[in-house]
């Protein structure tokens, strides 16, 4: 099984890493996919997605690709239940 990349969803530096397919950091992780605040703000675009865009490679990656962890532990035990 490929690794999935780890994401520290409270840590500055990953914040600024990984966002919103449009580019924003207002992004956070609801029921196994993602929600911006600011695409929610605007009337032509969805505020749900299932993508978080790497800044440092460009490449999309799919909510099961990451492992999203808080300093308490993973952010969905069925989903993130390897991170460490």
């Amino acid at each position: 099984m490929p690794s999935k990349e780890l994401v520290r969803i409270e840590n500055e530096t990953d914040r600024w890493r990984y966002i919103c397919p449009l580019g924003h950091r207002t992004w956070e992780p609801t029921n196994h996919h993602f929600w911006c605040q600011h695409c929610a703000r605007r009337d032509d675009v969805d505020g749900a997605f299932y993508q978080l865009r790497d800044r440092k490679t460009d490449a999309l990656l799919l909510r099961h690709q990451v492992q999203l962890v808080t300093p308490t532990g993973p952010y969905d035990d069925d989903l993130d239940g390897g991170a460490r």
